[in-house]
């Protein structure tokens, strides 16, 4: 049995959930995310508790039970409270700007490179080095600040490039003459 699938899941106070032709629908102060819930698993709401069960024994239903517990509970979080990464930039010359949904970057190549920031993301830039990824889907936000992380990877020797702001880029020695 999963550790985190058989735990029932309260809903926190503002959120309200429906569970409706297969899916799952919660809504919060921030927003409204929707899940559609695989058929190894069943979701049943009573009285403000969601409760995941499996259906069968085998292995794609117990991979599913936790997987489903895991983003309903990722979800419960995402409309309360929302999710937030954040990106520094480094380097000589480096930095960003946003032009409504349009995010610029002039990381050290011969253009700039533009990236158009999906919808359900909020792009924020603070001083042209600090980029705040917030939004409600914990998926998404992760996925738009690993695809800005991406255009310019933090490099070992002088450590340039996009990096989260709590990542440590292990540093390497430069050449030494012999």
């Amino acid at each position: 049995m999963s550790r985190i699938g058989k735990q029932p899941m309260p809903l926190p106070a503002g959120v309200t959930a429906r569970v409706e032709d297969g899916a799952v629908i919660l809504q919060g102060p921030k927003g409204e995310l929707s899940l559609k819930v695989p058929a190894t698993v069943e979701v049943t709401l009573d009285g403000g508790v969601l409760t995941v069960t499996r259906r069968g024994d085998d292995k794609q239903s117990r991979a599913d039970h936790g997987t489903t517990r895991a983003l309903l509970g990722n979800m419960a979080e995402g409309v309360t409270t929302g999710y937030r990464r954040d990106l520094e930039i480094q380097g000589v010359g480096f930095k960003a700007s946003l032009s409504g949904r349009q995010l610029t970057l002039n990381v050290g190549y011969s253009h700039p490179v533009d990236y158009t920031v999906p919808d359900g993301v909020t792009v924020e830039v603070v001083d042209g080095t600090q980029i705040k990824v917030s939004g409600i889907d914990k998926q998404l936000v992760g996925q738009v600040s690993a695809r800005i992380r991406s255009f310019r990877p933090p490099e070992p020797y002088k450590g340039k490039g996009v990096r989260y702001k709590d990542e440590r880029v292990r540093r390497k020695a430069g050449k030494t003459v012999a």
